[in-house]
């Protein structure tokens, strides 16, 4: 049973249930979010009595261990945390001037088996919990020693696949009693739950939509990406569509552009279509090599054209800067697994 699963009212009705007043809630949750701190020993502000009630009924502050981690040489490190059942997560920490961004795994494993993936290669285990999702935020921020500014769920896992906990653990890293993140520097990536789309755009939440679409026709995506059997891409688009005339928000397109796969002229042409008339963004990503896929990346060159032809039709695009690519910590090319 951790503390960072746990919403404020939820450790209210926890503290209430101890005997103590109220506002130790708040209290407690300074000295995990604030201060960083996992001994309830530590949180001198506390009663003896109180730190032994928790400790007594099983309660902690962190249900992750680091495993290892593999830093390069642009600063971007990938930590590999170990969860209470033995199983494994990776997480990355990208830094740059004006942000500090952690991409945070929902799941152990990905059932959607994207082709090009490394985590979709390893098959589904579980969903992570509340307190596994948060804690790998404040984990990273603690060992950086830094207020993680941006979060992004496009690690392990297809977000949408863990509703629930996924937008509970964005609940919490926004609020004031967690890590306190603007809404808008949080980001949940997709491969295209049209339902969960949907749903998402009911809750009022000021946070970022990726789409991941790296392909414009449906018979390739079935082929990249299984789920697009379940949700052709017509039913995807719409729901992006719709997703941003709802909440206002600007939606990422994101494109793994793959040499000879889907970075061709009629591809190019179709992605143009898909991207116009509507609020969102074309985000173009190298291709990550993985082992046993066979796939390459598309030239510069390629990923040049097709931005400067995005451009050229008004469509707001940009080439992704790949980060931790020689610690395999780029884009793809998370596993359950940490070479150190």
């Amino acid at each position: 049973m951790e503390i960072t699963g746990l919403d404020l009212k939820e450790v209210e009705a926890l503290i209430l249930e101890l005997g103590e007043p109220r506002y130790r809630a708040r209290q407690l949750l300074d000295w995990v979010y604030k201060k960083g701190t996992d001994a309830f020993g530590e949180m001198s502000n506390l009663p003896l009595s109180l730190q032994r009630s928790l400790q007594e009924q099983g309660w902690r502050v962190s249900p992750l261990a680091v495993a290892g981690a593999r830093e390069a040489r642009d600063g971007t490190k990938k930590y590999l945390f170990r969860l209470p059942d033995g199983f494994c997560v990776e997480a990355v920490y990208i830094p740059e001037v004006k942000r500090k961004t952690v991409c945070f795994s929902t799941q152990v494993g990905c059932a959607v088996g994207c082709v090009f993936c490394a985590t979709g290669q390893q098959g589904f285990k579980r969903n992570l919990m509340v307190g596994e999702i948060v804690d790998q935020v404040r984990k990273i921020g603690q060992d950086r020693k830094i207020r993680i500014s941006h979060a992004v769920a496009m690690g392990q896992g297809e977000p949408l696949a863990n509703y629930e906990r996924t937008l509970k653990a964005i609940r919490i890293l926004n609020a004031d009693y967690g890590l306190k993140m603007a809404a808008r520097h949080l980001t949940i990536s997709t491969s295209g739950i049209v339902p969960a789309i949907y749903r998402l755009a009911t809750e009022e939440l000021q946070i970022n939509l990726a789409l991941s679409l790296h392909a414009t026709e449906d018979q390739l995506r079935s082929r990249l990406i299984p789920l697009n059997r379940t949700y052709p891409l017509a039913q995807v688009m719409k729901a992006c569509r719709d997703y941003a005339a709802q909440t206002k928000r600007r939606v990422t397109l994101e494109y793994i552009m793959i040499a000879g796969v889907n970075d061709g002229e009629a591809d190019l042409d179709r992605l143009i279509k898909l991207a116009t008339g509507w609020l969102c963004h074309v985000n173009l990503i190298p291709y990550n090599p993985v082992p046993a896929v066979p796939y390459q990346p598309s030239p510069p060159r390629v990923r040049q054209r097709f931005l400067r032809t995005l451009e050229e039709h008004k469509v707001a695009a940009s080439i992704r800067q790949e980060r931790g690519g020689e610690v395999e910590a780029a884009c793809g090319q998370l596993r359950q697994q940490l070479k150190l």
